[in-house]
């Protein structure tokens, strides 16, 4: 979590509204061709601010979900340049991994499963 925002979300949250347009650009490879500063800054957001919900397994799912969809637009870019596999190789693989900890979950010390106690507790 804390490489994924260090090394590629910092730079792009800071990047500011040019950057963000040329950033949300990408989502035309999948058809979405309106209001691309607004998917590049969404982009920003989510490599900087849902790795923090994954570390403290804070709606640890939906991070996950955002996550993987941001890899399925960064891998159409790639596969749409032509870049050869080495370049196509880390994305996948956070792809994965990202499919991989949805179907994991948060684990037992993540703040989803203390609320999740708490709700269990006041029920009964």
């Amino acid at each position: 979590g804390l490489i994924f925002i260090f090394i590629h979300g910092l730079a792009k949250i800071q990047g500011g509204p040019e950057f963000w347009t040329m950033l949300g650009k990408s989502t035309s490879n999948l058809g979405i061709n309106f209001l691309p500063a607004f998917w590049g800054f969404m982009s920003a957001f989510t490599e900087f601010f849902v790795p923090m919900f994954i570390i403290a397994g804070f709606l640890f799912r939906p991070a996950t979900v955002l996550l993987a969809i941001n890899m399925i637009v960064a891998l159409s870019t790639l596969f749409m340049r032509l870049e050869p596999w080495g370049k196509i190789a880390y994305p996948l693989l956070l792809l994965i991994l990202f499919i991989s900890l949805f179907f994991i979950g948060p684990g037992r010390y993540s703040v989803d499963e203390y609320i999740k106690r708490r709700k269990n507790k006041n029920e009964v």
